[in-house]
């Protein structure tokens, strides 16, 4: 594990008890970003203690704690539009409605039945979990803050921002921007089931394109 980042969570620890002045959270956050290792390093060095800069303050907890008070049979919480395209073809006419009375009273909705095999939505999931297990010196070549590039990870896009860092990792693969990309920019360990996994989602994108578009009284290949 990097030296700086060992560092870093003994300061983390030893800093609880002295002066808030003491403290620079900017160097901590800097030293664990730096190492490249994310929070998975972070746990994989068997700290102790939560580093600080995890840490969520006294007042954001307090104003949370005031949400969960709140008597839950007083919210409303109306159902969220869910649209079956089973029978498609049978039924298109009506699911080409539904999708329109959703995407104007809400702009979203939620799909069954939308073709993508329950077996590769699975194995997509094991994939971008086999990428986070793999050894840090395998994972620090994708490790990356630059929003240009298309396949990544990082410990929270926000890092620097946020009063608290999140205690997460994410792998981003920006798939389906205008620029297609090349599959050798992808990770050995997950790159054939992000493949097929993004050919399902390319094909029903296209679908619900053409659904849109009949709901909006054009033509299937209108907005395609």
């Amino acid at each position: 594990m990097n030296t700086s980042m060992e560092k870093a969570y003994i300061n983390g620890e030893k800093l609880a008890g002295q002066e808030e002045s003491c403290y620079d959270r900017m160097k901590e956050l800097k030293a664990i970003d730096d190492t490249k290792a994310g929070v998975k390093g972070v746990a994989d060095t068997g700290l102790l203690n939560i580093p600080r800069v995890f840490v969520r303050p006294p007042e954001e907890l307090a104003e949370e704690e005031k949400l969960l008070l709140v008597d839950k049979s007083e919210i409303h919480e109306p159902a969220i539009p869910v649209i079956d395209l089973e029978e498609m073809e049978n039924r298109r006419k009506e699911i080409v409605n539904e999708i329109r009375l959703a995407s104007e009273s809400w702009g979203f909705f939620q799909l069954l039945n939308h073709g993508i095999p329950e077996t590769v939505m699975d194995e997509m999931i094991k994939g971008v979990a086999k990428f986070h297990e793999q050894d840090t010196e395998v994972k620090k070549q994708f490790y990356s803050r630059d929003s240009t590039r298309k396949v990544k990870y990082q410990t929270s896009f926000d890092w620097f921002q946020t009063k608290s860092a999140k205690w997460k990792d994410t792998f981003i693969c920006s798939m389906l921007s205008p620029d297609l990309i090349d599959p050798r920019e992808l990770p050995d360990i997950c790159r054939d089931i992000i493949l097929e996994y993004t050919e399902h989602v390319r094909i029903l994108g296209d679908t619900l394109i053409e659904l849109l578009s009949e709901g909006l009284g054009l033509e299937k290949d209108h907005l395609n």
